[in-house]
């Protein structure tokens, strides 16, 4: 169903482009935060469009605070775990990203688009039945069963310093959290995207419990680019 509808986007766009249309939707994005968001429909799973654009896959009101938040931190470094145009848009705002990514195919197509001060660690899950003397990390989401995502979540420990940003929007999100806290400079920030779905809120709250009150959650709905429909991105903010 999903590769339905992205095929049916895409046909649109082509009739757009060659009606002219596209051009003058292009030119209500330039100029509009609504335009951009429709303009967006059409460059779903379209990396190029999508660094075009210059969006990040969350909420429009969580890269506004993001944004806001890196303004503040000349010369930030930043990690997340999971690669795309966020990726992009952060080395744009940011003197350094460390991008972690299990998906070796999607970091092929990641890197034409990396500017100089991306750096993209390509890290793919292990079967998790050959693992027997460990416990094992695994994924929630459907079709990532049977691997274990232990070495991607621990490759932040291999890249030194703490973050001015930390973003979790890969697999294995409950674990990279835990990580993600640690590594986080004061005052920092650590964005979670997604968190419609129980099980990142689950991991939040679990956070917040253990920092005992030494933390503030701000949860963001909306508008989000590509998405007809609002989803919600979090933002947390640990105290030392």
């Amino acid at each position: 169903m999903k590769g339905l509808y992205v095929r049916l986007l895409r046909v649109l766009r082509g009739v757009l482009r060659t009606t002219g249309l596209l051009r003058l939707l292009d030119r209500w994005a330039a100029r509009s935060r609504t335009g951009l968001w429709v303009r967006s429909w059409l460059s779903i799973y379209d990396l190029d469009e999508l660094v075009r654009h210059d969006v990040p896959w969350w909420t429009f009101d969580a890269a506004d605070r993001v944004e806001a938040f890196l303004r503040g931190r000349p010369g930030a470094r930043a990690l997340e775990w999971g690669s795309g145009a966020s990726t992009v848009w952060l080395a744009a705002r940011c003197a350094e990203v460390v991008s972690i990514e299990h998906d070796v195919d999607w970091a092929a197509s990641m890197r034409p688009v990396l500017p100089a001060n991306a750096e993209l660690r390509v890290v793919p899950p292990q079967d998790a039945r050959t693992r027997l003397t460990r416990e094992v990390v695994a994924s929630a989401k459907p079709g990532f069963a049977d691997l274990d995502f232990a070495d991607y979540v621990a490759e932040v420990d291999r890249v030194p310093g703490a973050f001015d940003l930390v973003v979790v929007d890969g697999r294995a999100r409950e674990a990279c959290l835990e990580r993600a806290v640690g590594r986080v400079a004061p005052g920092g920030l650590v964005v979670v995207d997604n968190v419609d779905r129980a099980r990142y809120r689950d991991a939040i709250a679990r956070v917040e419990g253990r920092l005992g009150g030494r933390a503030r959650v701000t949860w963001t709905r909306g508008r989000t680019p590509t998405l007809p429909y609002p989803t919600r991105t979090a933002l947390l903010e640990p105290s030392p």
